[in-house]
């Protein structure tokens, strides 16, 4: 069974890679595909965050890494997946998940696999992370070195 594992990542949090290694032994290999949205400012360019994951994923030979545009089920039938997988931290991603879930399936019949979140990073998400990092704050618990140095360089050249 393939999956694809789609998100923003940015930057790559130790939630996200904690769903991953869970994931690769449920699944024969994954894609994590990183979404190119247009009408966001992320901190880190598709490339940038495509290396880092790609860093981060070096321990599971199954993971393929790679960026994409449009609809995540689009995304899903080129790259041949079986199931669309999507973390959720609480309550309060729930009903968008589900939603996005059903629709999903009605436009391709792809189901979708939603797996919570394990309760020590429950509470991780990039966009916290970034907030953290633009005010000066410690990232290190909360994502791999490889991006908290990263996230350091980025904001001493801001």
């Amino acid at each position: 069974m393939r999956a694809l594992f789609p998100g923003s990542f940015d930057p790559v949090t130790n939630g996200h890679l904690d769903l991953i290694a869970r994931l690769v032994t449920l699944v024969d290999d994954m894609v994590v595909a990183i979404a190119v949205n247009p009408e966001k400012s992320p901190l880190f360019s598709v490339e940038e965050r495509v290396e880092l994951l790609r860093e981060a994923c070096r321990p599971w030979p199954v993971v393929q890494v790679q960026a994409f545009t449009g609809l995540v089920v689009d995304a899903a039938r080129a790259c041949g997946a079986d199931v669309i997988v999507r973390g959720m931290r609480g309550s309060a991603d729930a009903d968008r998940e589900m939603q996005m879930a059903q629709l999903n399936r009605a436009m391709t019949g792809i189901e979708t696999m939603l797996l919570p979140a394990s309760p020590a990073w429950a509470f991780v998400s990039s966009s916290f992370v970034r907030e953290i990092a633009r005010f000066g704050g410690d990232v290190a618990p909360y994502v791999p070195p490889t991006v908290a140095a990263t996230i350091r360089d980025k904001y001493r050249q801001a």
